[in-house]
């Protein structure tokens, strides 16, 4: 597979945007558990898609924020999640100030990013972005999700790209990076972000982190 930039990834969902949005209806049960007794002043929705998390997140904070590459998907979220506020942008630049967020969700974005710098640097940003007290769920497709095969080495993860078929027949590639779990505590300890719990749920790796 050729190398994408974040240029690629954003071309992608702008290309798959509308249908990808029907198709994910539901948060995530490991995000509703997350966010069970939590109360923030803003929570981040980093990678929102079509809202689905942060319209989760406005039951428990006072203001929600919602990032994605995708203006087709803010699109959908605007419709979703009137009350949010909606910007363009780039998980490895947030645009938003230091220390602004009590509360996070970083779920099934990061392995979209597509060199382990801009992993790392989304983490970092997370980092910064979180106030002190502040904590956060990130998560990343795993290498231990069932479609892989078991024996796969622990310590390494892979580049993939994993179409998506629309309405028609009609093939987008979508690249991932698919973590191994050792790799995405790597990634982590690497950062400027303290892990409080982790774990491997639904083929997903998940930790719940707060800034160093």
């Amino acid at each position: 597979m050729a190398d994408p930039d974040r240029r690629d990834v954003r071309a992608t969902y702008e290309r798959i945007a509308e249908h990808f949005a029907t198709t994910r209806e539901y948060a995530w049960p490991e995000v509703v558990e997350f966010c069970e007794g939590r109360r923030a002043r803003t929570a981040l929705d980093v990678g929102c898609g079509n809202g689905r998390h942060a319209e989760l997140l406005t039951e428990h904070a006072d203001r929600v924020v919602g990032v994605d590459a995708s203006r087709g998907l803010l699109s959908v979220a605007r419709e979703r999640v009137p009350d949010a506020h909606l910007l363009q942008g780039d998980a490895a630049e947030l645009p938003l100030t230091d220390g602004s967020v009590d509360l996070a969700v970083y779920v099934a974005t990061l392995h979209h990013l597509p060199t382990r710098g801009l992993r790392r640097q989304s983490l970092d940003e997370l980092a910064r972005v979180l106030a002190p007290g502040g904590t956060a769920l990130v998560s990343a497709w795993s290498t231990a999700h069932d479609r892989f095969d078991a024996s796969a080495d622990d310590s390494e993860g892979f580049d993939a790209d994993v179409d998506w078929t629309l309405p028609g027949g009609e093939t987008v590639p979508r690249f991932y990076h698919v973590y191994a779990p050792a790799e995405f505590d790597a990634d982590l300890a690497a950062s400027a972000l303290t892990v409080v719990d982790k774990r491997v749920s639904s083929g997903n790796c998940y930790a719940v982190v707060e800034p160093v």
